[in-house]
């Protein structure tokens, strides 16, 4: 996952702080109660060898659209959205009002700078509601949120406290579309994220710890911005080439920025980051310009759909900007070790040569196999399009794209326009950003 779009650090004050909210106590708005969420059951222990329990149907109530579109809690959640969109800010901002001083105890799972921290929560829960009548994006958009929210210490009794700031910001600020069948509807539909997220996290905390730490053991300062940085986790961590994980560092703790691996899963368990230390970007600039062997960080769990289908033998058009490269590299190799002759068609881009800082290894990668072809792309990443076109054609390959949104957005268009369906491109959306709960 490109980094170069890391949020940059904001002046500390009270600016985004609604003057109406300030007139009227936070206690003063009357606390909504959300449904408790159930607890998902501990699992007993096994004896070794013993096999696990068959999976149980779902016990979450699935939203359904009916056949003629959108459910009545989709419609009445829409019109909420709709209103409050021109002043997100100030929902936001008295959203984390009500939950601080109704809940002070949850202000320590949070960054002392709230500047960090903004929308995120908030924009999580907005963008799972939207996609309610979506229940396998629902669904796997919110378990992937779950596992994600363990490292913040999260539990399942905070999911009420939540719940009813939510509520109450939006009952503030959706003053026309507001009433007992909005309520009902928002009520449900929290009701039903709580319950996936928890018992997610549940299931996840059977198999996994809710973080590593993780030792630096390389710092490779590529250019004096950008830094390959090679981790040693303190327990075995399983992931899938061209996944992503957040990262928190000593120097900003409880703030934490995703990246790719740069590389299929080692079998001596090291993990590696590209890095661009983008401007004010506490995290980047910390990794590359503080880090240094022996410094230790915590790793989330990985995510990300960006992986190799090996069902099929299609090829594979990568595309990759800047720092994106990294888990382009991690899916060549993932094809590599599978004994694949699948061709590979991987477009480097850059702004400039000296921007190409990893170039010496893809073409070291393309002298090795003989089904991989590098094409570096140095201009504007407008470009890209261009280039991808004079290729091809790409009608039996599967696309794969990682950089900055802007290159994504383009990449995409281009490559529809081109005839490779959306089934067929693979990237990591911005909701997915959001869900990584960073």
């Amino acid at each position: 996952m490109d980094q170069a779009h890391e949020p940059a650090a904001q002046p500390h004050g009270t600016a985004g702080r609604p003057q109406e909210a300030a007139e009227r106590p936070y206690e003063a708005v009357e606390a909504r109660e959300v449904p408790q969420p159930r607890e998902a059951p501990r699992e007993a222990p096994r004896e070794a060898g013993q096999p696990r329990e068959a999976p149980r149907d779902n016990p979450h109530p699935q939203p359904v659209a009916p056949a003629g579109g959108a459910s009545p809690d989709a419609i009445l959640i829409r019109r909420t959205m709709a209103e409050i969109g021109p002043v997100a800010d100030k929902v936001t901002s008295y959203f984390y009002a009500l939950l601080f001083v109704r809940h002070p105890e949850l202000r320590s799972l949070f960054p002392a700078a709230m500047d960090a921290q903004r929308d995120r929560l908030l924009k999580a829960l907005l963008t799972a509601a939207e996609h309610m009548d979506n229940a396998e994006v629902l669904t796997d958009y919110l378990q992937h949120l779950g596992r994600g929210h363990r490292k913040y210490g999260t539990e399942p009794a905070h999911y009420p406290a939540v719940g009813e700031a939510l509520l109450g910001a939006l009952t503030r600020y959706a003053t026309s579309t507001w009433d007992e069948a909005t309520e009902a509807a928002w009520v449900r539909t929290y009701t039903t994220i709580s319950q996936i997220m928890i018992d997610a996290a549940a299931e996840n905390e059977r198999t996994a710890p809710a973080w590593w730490h993780a030792e630096v053991v390389s710092h490779d300062l590529r250019t004096p911005d950008i830094a390959i940085i090679t981790v040693r986790p303190d327990q075995p961590y399983a992931f899938v080439a061209g996944q992503y994980t957040s990262l928190e560092t000593p120097w900003w703790p409880r703030i934490w920025r995703h990246y790719s691996f740069a590389g299929a899963p080692r079998a001596d368990g090291l993990l590696s980051f590209h890095v661009k230390a983008v401007p004010a970007g506490w995290v980047s600039n910390a990794l590359v310009r503080h880090a240094r062997p022996g410094d230790m960080l915590r790793l989330g769990p990985p995510a990300g759909s960006m992986t190799v289908d090996h069902s099929t033998d299609n090829g594979l058009l990568c595309l990759g900007g800047g720092t994106g490269i990294a888990p382009i590299k991690a899916l060549v190799e993932d094809v590599a070790e599978h004994g694949e002759q699948r061709p590979v068609e991987v477009f480097y881009g850059a702004r400039t040569d000296y921007d190409l800082y990893d170039i010496d290894t893809m073409l070291r990668l393309q002298q090795t196999h003989p089904w991989l072809s590098v094409r570096p792309v140095v201009d504007d990443r407008a470009q890209f399009p261009d280039a991808v076109r004079e290729f091809g054609p790409w009608y039996e390959y599967d696309a794969y794209l990682s950089g900055p949104p802007g290159m994504i957005r383009s990449g995409v268009d281009a490559l529809r326009r081109i005839g490779i369906p959306s089934a067929r491109i693979r990237h990591d959306s911005l909701e997915e950003l959001v869900a990584a709960g960073d």
